[in-house]
């Protein structure tokens, strides 16, 4: 195959691929769902064959991009009119924060992690999970985030905190997962025996019944325990 060919071959693969995509809507580059991924994958595969692959015809390689062309659109239509069909191809969103409660079952659904949640949050400019009233994971991958109305806070004097401590620059993760952050402890001047106290205030019996703890900005605890539901 000559260079001619190749230009030849570049060019309309670049073309007719630009024209289809501007079909095919901008939803299939901002919103990037299973079935948009899967669709994205293959045209660009098929565009990827035309430029290079002598054996696949320049007829053939525009027939196949024109088939997922229009075999995306039919599905897009399909998603707009059929909600049942839209749980199929690009699922449901998921509720991953309940009145500030993480829903751990839920992330272990999504193969979805307490730090990885936290950085999602940071996105939204939420540094606490303390903040968030719902947060719910798109079809997309996107965060939304809902904040609590603006609570009381909780004094230092309200939750026993020794006088010693003072308020953090920033939320500090103390529990994660059923298991104490010994470290975070140790710069915050705190021990096992305070958070067991801040525990038993709460009704929870053991450490390992905290999916997520943390120092709040003004020295109060924020506590998620585990398996909360939706319901």
């Amino acid at each position: 195959m000559g260079i001619l060919e190749i230009t030849l071959r570049i060019a309309i693969a670049f073309i007719t691929l630009l024209l289809l995509t501007r079909l095919m809507g901008r939803k299939e580059i901002s919103q990037l769902t299973f079935f948009n991924f899967v669709s994205a994958i293959a045209v660009g595969t098929v565009a990827g064959s035309l430029t290079i692959d002598q054996a696949l015809s320049i007829g053939n390689g525009i027939y196949a991009l024109v088939g997922w062309t229009a075999f995306t659109i039919i599905m897009g239509y399909i998603d707009i009119k059929s909600k049942a069909a839209r749980n199929v191809i690009e699922g449901q969103p998921v509720i991953v924060v309940k009145q500030g409660q993480v829903m751990e079952n839920e992330l272990r659904k999504l193969r979805l992690d307490i730090n990885e949640l936290n950085a999602k949050l940071r996105e939204k400019n939420v540094f606490s999970i303390n903040e968030v009233d719902y947060a719910i994971l798109e079809t997309d991958g996107k965060l939304s985030v809902m904040k609590k109305d603006k609570d009381k806070p909780v004094t230092q004097k309200d939750m026993n905190l020794s006088p010693k401590m003072n308020p953090v620059d920033m939320p500090t993760e103390i529990i994660s997962d059923g298991k104490l952050n010994k470290d975070n402890l140790t710069k915050l001047d705190l021990d096992e025996n305070w958070v067991n106290q801040q525990l038993t205030q709460a009704n929870i019996q053991s450490v390992s019944d905290v999916f997520y703890a943390e120092i709040q900005n003004d020295g109060s605890l924020y506590i998620d325990s585990r398996n909360d539901t939706l319901h």
